[in-house]
């Protein structure tokens, strides 16, 4: 049985005695585990059906417990830290003997994150070990960003859902590497690289290619899919191009601002009417699931603004689109 409260108390002694435990963050909900605890990660694998080569993030509670895990932050690594952590960056960096091979699937890297959400600060702080938490969903499908969400899809299979209410942020944390000598972005997410850039200077971006054998999450290029084909460009000419190719074809749209006069005022998830991608990446998911939930062919979702938070909205849409 899956019990949904804000007993922080709970939560920690759910974990130290080695259950899952669906966590909030600024970012999506995690589903949690004692890092060290190579039994209690499986777990995690287990209940979200993920590949055991996709490794995982470690969840701290500041950057001085790095130091117990024999993890250090390299320069620009801790330059960004003080500037954006707490908040939605991973920094991948070498990882250490104590870290399980399990989280990290076999490779010479961790990830490493302070989430920024008080209910899983303070309850980082009541514990003796990081947490391993990858979202808290099947693994593939919609990341959760409320704990009925969670609930939804792992009721049974999860001891405890801390309610941390809506996420802030509604997508997955930007990670940036620091394994070579210039630091590499590997996963747009919540932190704009715009915004790492101007601290560290300029990094690296992602190849056009996704990896089969990533060294950090969120880097296959099937992943964060709907139910429903979801195809991404430009929305008006996508509906027509549908539409000419079968007239009855039942469309639900997903768009920044955008109408469209063929589609049902009711289909139309608009995320911004203001142009807001904070405002924007918060809805994402919600509306993705929803869109998943009607009586619908087919979803569009229509390419954001290439800037910003919208390069992170892109690649989730990218990712969650059906092949050519």
């Amino acid at each position: 049985m899956t019990t949904i409260g804000t007993d922080i108390r709970m939560a920690a002694e759910l974990l130290n005695a080695g259950n899952l435990v669906a966590i909030p963050t600024e970012t999506v909900y995690g589903l949690a585990a004692n890092a060290l605890d190579e039994s209690a990660v499986v777990r995690i694998y287990s209940v979200k059906n993920r590949p055991q080569f996709n490794p995982l993030i470690l969840h701290v509670a500041n950057i001085g417990q790095l130091e117990k895990l024999q993890l250090r932050l390299p320069a620009a690594a801790q330059q960004l830290a003080e500037r954006f952590s707490p908040g939605p960056l991973t920094y991948v960096i070498p990882t250490s003997p104590l870290i399980p091979g399990i989280v990290t699937a076999g490779t010479p890297a961790v990830a490493i994150r302070i989430p920024q959400h008080p209910l899983t600060l303070e309850l980082l702080r009541q514990l003796d070990f990081p947490l391993a938490a990858p979202s808290a969903n099947p693994s593939g499908y919609v990341s959760p960003t409320t704990a009925q969400h969670v609930a939804e899809q792992l009721a049974g299979k999860v001891s405890y859902i801390l309610d941390g209410g809506t996420c802030e942020v509604g997508l997955e944390s930007t990670i940036i590497s620091f394994l070579e000598e210039k630091p590499r972005l590997l996963r747009f997410g919540g932190m704009p690289v715009e915004a790492i850039e101007a601290v560290i200077g300029k990094v690296d971006l992602p190849e056009s290619g996704f990896v089969d054998n990533p060294v950090a999450p969120g880097m296959l290029a099937r992943h964060y899919a709907t139910r429903h084909p979801l195809l991404l460009g430009d929305a008006a000419d996508l509906v027509s191009r549908a539409r000419s190719q079968n007239p009855g074809t039942r469309i639900a749209t997903i768009s920044l601002s955008r109408t469209f006069n063929a589609i049902p005022a009711t289909h139309q998830f608009i995320l911004a009417e203001d142009g807001n991608l904070e405002e924007a990446a918060r809805k994402l998911f919600h509306a993705m699931r929803l869109a998943d939930t009607m009586d619908i062919d087919l979803i569009i979702a229509d390419k954001f603004p290439d800037s910003g938070l919208g390069k992170a909205i892109n690649d989730r849409l990218r990712r969650a689109s059906t092949p050519d």
